[in-house]
């Protein structure tokens, strides 16, 4: 079994850095950061854990910026939301977990083209 290393993008290491600084002050922030931390582990155990994207979904920025061919989504809690890509590490036997974005649920829906009710 190939060995999955996960990898945050800036934004997404930037989001995880800010709950990280907030999270000794709020419950929400610290929720939302162990919430992130537990599925980290579950994509390393199975890289496939997330609910898989449908190609004609992915965002197109996401498409240009990071030339993925394919998404999956996780749920936080909160409402908050994480995006991740998998690829083969062309050097190294294993699977790296590419986050793409850590958001909050107004974020998830302007991304991903949802309309607020």
């Amino acid at each position: 079994m190939k060995k999955v290393r996960v990898v945050l993008s800036n934004g997404a290491e930037l989001a995880f850095k800010e709950l990280n600084a907030l999270a000794s002050e709020s419950k929400i922030n610290n929720s939302i950061l162990k919430s992130i931390k537990h599925k980290v582990e579950l994509i390393k155990d199975n890289p496939h854990y997330g609910e898989p994207v449908r190609k004609e979904l992915i965002p197109k920025e996401y498409i240009v910026e990071y030339g993925l061919i394919n998404l999956f989504h996780i749920e936080l809690s909160n409402f908050w939301r994480m995006d991740y890509t998998l690829k083969n590490n062309e050097s190294e036997i294993e699977i790296i977990a590419f986050v793409l974005n850590i958001m909050n649920h107004d974020k998830y829906n302007r991304i991903y083209g949802y309309k607020k009710n």
